[in-house]
C-alpha cells in the first residue's frame, strides 16, 4: 500500500518500533494537552484563497539565514535516531541534503558531528545546542561543530530540567545496552562513553540569557533560540542579538498547559518585526499547515516526529519520501490558495 501521507507513516511506526521506543518519541508531558494542542490548533485556522492568480509556475524555495532551501520545511532536532533506522542521523542528514533542506542536528544524536558532516557533505546542517554543567564539554562541542562545517547554533532554551512524561517512567526507559548515545558526541580518544539511559542532571539549570553572549565569545556561527512562545522573551532574544528563533514547546514534552505554537507565533512575529528571522515547529503534519504557519509569519517550518517516522519506515529513502509528501502538499495549498511565489515577493 502506498504511503499517501503523513499519518500512514506514523501507523506504520507505531506498528513496527518497539512499545517502549515508540513511546519515547511520543511522549508528551504530564497529560499530553500541549502536544495534542500542537495538532488541534491548526484546525482553528482557515485560509482567504484568491482565485484567478495565474498558477502556472509556483516556486517553493526560500532563504534561512541567506542560504537557499527548496521548500520551507527542515528537520528539527530529535535525539536518538538510530532507535528509529541503524543508521541513525547520517541517513536523516543524507535526506536533507537530497532535498535540499536544513537539517538541524541535536546534542544528543547518536552519532557524532563528524560522522553526520561525513554523510552528507554538501549539506545543510545547524547544531542544536544544550548548554551543559561541565562548560567545557559545551565549548569543546560548539568548535567541533563549526570545524565540521556546520552552519548555525541552535540553543535550546525550554529545559532546565526535563518535563515528566509518564509513559517513560512507567517504561523505565533506557537506550539498548549496544548504542553508544550522543555522549559519542562527549568522547575524546581513548575515553568513551558507556552510558545508556538519559544522562542524569548533565543540562546546566542556570543558563540564562547572558549565556547568548558567552555562546558569541566562542563561534562565529549564528545563534537561534529555540523555545520561546511569548512576545516578551522574542524581544530578549532580539536584544541579545540572536539571528533566529524557533517559536517551539518542545513537542508538549516539557510544560504542559502551555500555548500551541501556531497560536504563539502571531505575537512573536509582530514582537521581532525584521529583526530577526522566526521559525516554528510542533504538530506540523500536511502541506497547508506549512502554508498556515507561513501565512502568519514563520519564515519556515521544522518536523520532528514526522522525521522518526520516515526513518523508521525505510531510512533515508523514508524520511525523502515524507519531505517529498510534505513538498507537494505545500505546492498543491500554494496553488490553491493563490500564492505563487516564496522567495521573491
Amino acid at each position: 500500500m502506498p504511503m499517501v501521507c503523513l499519518s500512514d507513516f506514523e501507523a506504520y511506526a507505531k506498528k513496527h518500533l518497539p512499545k517502549t521506543t515508540w513511546d519515547f518519541f511520543a511522549a508528551g508531558a504530564d497529560e499530553c494537552c500541549t502536544r495534542d494542542g500542537n495538532l488541534l490548533a491548526y484546525r482553528r485556522i482557515h485560509f482567504r484563497p484568491r482565485i484567478l492568480r495565474g498558477m502556472s509556475v509556483i516556486d517553493t524555495r526560500t532563504m534561512l539565514l541567506g542560504t537557499e532551501i527548496s521548500f520551507p520545511v527542515g528537520i528539527a532536532p530529535t535525539g536518538f535516531h538510530r532507535l528509529a533506522w541503524p543508521d541513525g542521523e547520517k541517513s536523516t542528514a543524507r535526506a536533507a541534503e537530497a532535498m535540499k533542506t536544513c537539517y538541524i542536528t541535536s546534542t544528543y544524536s547518536t552519532c557524532t558531528v563528524e560522522e553526520i558532516a561525513a554523510a552528507a557533505p554538501n549539506g545543510f546542517r545547524w547544531f542544536q545546542l544544550y548548554i551543559h554543567r561541565n562548560r567545557a564539554l559545551s565549548e569543546g562541542l560548539v568548535r567541533r561543530v563549526e570545524a565540521a562545517g556546520f552552519q548555525g547554533l541552535v540553543l535550546t532554551a525550554d529545559l532546565p530540567y526535563p518535563g515528566k512524561r509518564r509513559d517513560d517512567i512507567r517504561n523505565s526507559f533506557q537506550l539498548p545496552p549496544h548504542m553508544t548515545i550522543l555522549l559519542k558526541h562527549f568522547e575524546t580518544p581513548g575515553q568513551s562513553c558507556t552510558e545508556y539511559g538519559l544522562p542524569p542532571n548533565s543540562i546546566d539549570p542556570s543558563v540564562n540569557w547572558n549565556d547568548i553572549y558567552w555562546l558569541q565569545s566562542l563561534t562565529r556561527l549564528p545563534i537561534i533560540v529555540k523555545g520561546i512562545l511569548t512576545k516578551e522573551d522574542a524581544d530578549l532574544a532580539v536584544r541579545h542579538g540572536v539571528q533566529g528563533i524557533i517559536v517551539s514547546n518542545h513537542g508538549g514534552r516539557q510544560l504542559d498547559g502551555g500555548p500551541a505554537t501556531i497560536d504563539a507565533l502571531i505575537e512573536i512575529v509582530d514582537a521581532v518585526q525584521d529583526r530577526a528571522e522566526v521559525y516554528l515547529d510542533g504538530g506540523i503534519r500536511t502541506g497547508s499547515d506549512v502554508l498556515k504557519a507561513l501565512a502568519l509569519g514563520a519564515k519556515c517550518v521544522f518536523l520532528g516526529r514526522p522525521a522518526l517516522w520516515g526513518l523508521t519506515y525505510k531510512g533515508e529513502e523514508g524520511l525523502r519520501e515524507v519531505l517529498q509528501i510534505l513538498h507537494d502538499e505545500f505546492r498543491l495549498s500554494m496553488a490553491l490558495a493563490g500564492k505563487i511565489f516564496l522567495l521573491f515577493d
